[in-house]
């Protein structure tokens, strides 16, 4: 079974619902972004050591980046090791787009008595569906029985018939922790989890993580003017968008939904197929530019038979207002 994450599954091609071009006086390629533009509203993927809470991370790169604000997208325990993903500056209300996204660990597990690779490997196996899982007692949500999804397990090693050494991709909300302990249960052995590490959240692998001592050193540099090292740890907003479908308007359709209306039909230049009802879609600009995430209202078929109607109901906005002209400006010229 391919490791991947239902997102991954689906092949989106782009279709053209209108030929339109984009006026080069406004807005810009999220790649093009000044240095300090992008500490103030980009993503990094740090590395989080054993030790500090998620919080306390997030508190130290805002303190190396010189930002009153951050946030990330879900809690890491203090013991837990990989990545945390931090939304800098304007860029924090992007981290919900992540919350509900799968989430990848590598995993020690220690079972507590010998037992045979072949029927570990049968049992870890029996726990690749959607399975219901109790949160453990110390936790941060209520202990009721929840269903949660793994879409895959690797084995990596199995050393001395104790100590297994895993990949795990699941739902987030799955505690790993309880995961172990209920493996150790069917396998009548008992286990526990050793050691754990997130190398994944939603569109973010491994290699986009970088320490807190990278990121600091890479903010001196740029305080020396040379900004290549932090342009390559600080994303642009727009990665913490590459997992979910997308919708690109026309220029004149970008200010009004920076006011906060809904996007209308009339607006749409081309979009991703296989859009459903309620799914969440990212609404982008000709330049790549993130607009605004919302509710689609329609599946794609519909947004391209019909002429006129609500495609999305938008629910955050990320675009500040005017930097786009309004319609009335662009007919003018």
């Amino acid at each position: 079974m391919k490791a991947q994450f239902p997102f991954e599954k689906i092949e989106r091609k782009t279709i053209e619902r209108q030929k339109v071009e984009t006026d080069k006086k406004y807005g810009i390629s999220p790649e093009k972004h000044l240095t300090k533009e992008r500490i103030n509203y980009g993503i990094v993927n740090i590395n989080k050591p054993q030790g500090p809470s998620s919080h306390q991370t997030t508190d130290y790169v805002k303190k190396i980046l010189n930002i009153k604000k951050a946030g990330h997208s879900g809690t890491l325990d203090p013991n837990v090791t990989g990545s945390l993903i931090i939304a800098l500056g304007k860029s924090t209300r992007v981290v919900h787009n992540l919350l509900k996204a799968g989430k990848e660990y590598v995993c020690l597990m220690h079972l507590h008595k010998q037992v045979e690779k072949t029927k570990i490997k049968q049992v870890i196996n029996s726990f690749i569906t959607i399975i219901d899982q109790l949160p453990p007692v110390r936790s941060a949500v209520k202990r009721k029985l929840r269903k949660r999804e793994i879409y895959y397990i690797e084995i990596i090693e199995i050393k001395d018939k104790q100590e297994v050494l895993f990949k795990v991709g699941c739902e987030a909300g799955t505690y790993i922790r309880k995961l172990c302990h209920d493996i150790g249960i069917k396998l009548e052995t008992g286990a526990h989890m050793q050691q754990l590490i997130r190398t994944r959240v939603g569109p973010f692998k491994d290699n986009t993580t970088y320490s807190l001592y990278e990121l600091k050193d890479a903010y001196e540099l740029y305080k020396k003017g040379k900004d290549k090292a932090l342009r390559k740890i600080i994303q642009p907003v727009e990665s913490a968008i590459q997992h979910i479908p997308k919708i690109w308007i026309t220029d004149n359709s970008v200010d009004p939904l920076a006011h906060g209306t809904d996007l209308a039909i009339p607006g749409i230049a081309k979009l991703n197929d296989k859009i459903k009802k309620e799914n969440t879609v990212a609404i982008l600009t000709l330049k790549e530019e993130l607009v605004a995430t919302g509710k689609a209202k329609l599946t794609s078929e519909e947004i391209l038979k019909q002429q006129k109607g609500i495609a999305v109901k938008t629910e955050k906005i990320y675009m500040e207002r005017n930097k786009y002209p309004k319609y009335k400006t662009l007919k003018k010229e």
